[in-house]
């Protein structure tokens, strides 16, 4: 995957953006944009289809893993929306255990989910933008 990534990133425009402290290259955890001198934004999305059977424990691990790039960045977690994607026939008490697991582990690091996009796929996928 990681040749993927060098090959996009090859291709998209330098940045010019002076206040976009961390983009495309170095490839890092997150972006990091500077909105004032003493402030700086952190943003990343990840998501991914499930690692594990248990819904709650899919929930946790994707919103884990989502904070944890804003921590590594040195940022903290202060709000994050849902990725998701569910098929037709994807048991609803299910989604809603993800949903509800991955906000717990937000809350945990100190942020609030503030919504999200939910579409329909043939396979599920769940993560989240932070």
């Amino acid at each position: 995957m990681k040749g993927l990534v060098d090959d996009l990133a090859a291709g998209a425009k330098p940045n010019i953006d002076p206040a976009l402290l961390v983009g495309l290259a170095p490839f890092d955890d997150a972006a990091v944009y500077q909105i004032s001198d003493d402030a700086a934004l952190v943003s990343t999305t990840d998501f991914f289809p499930p690692l594990v059977d248990d819904p709650e424990d899919f929930g946790a691990i994707a919103a884990a893993n989502a904070c944890s790039d804003v921590f590594a960045m040195g940022g903290r977690v202060v709000m994050a929306v849902n990725i998701a994607a569910f098929p037709e026939n994807f048991p609803t008490e299910a989604i809603s255990q993800i949903f509800a697991a991955a906000a717990r582990v937000v809350v945990q690091a100190g942020g609030s989910v503030a919504g999200g996009h939910t579409i329909r796929n043939p396979e599920p996928i769940f993560g989240l933008a932070v």
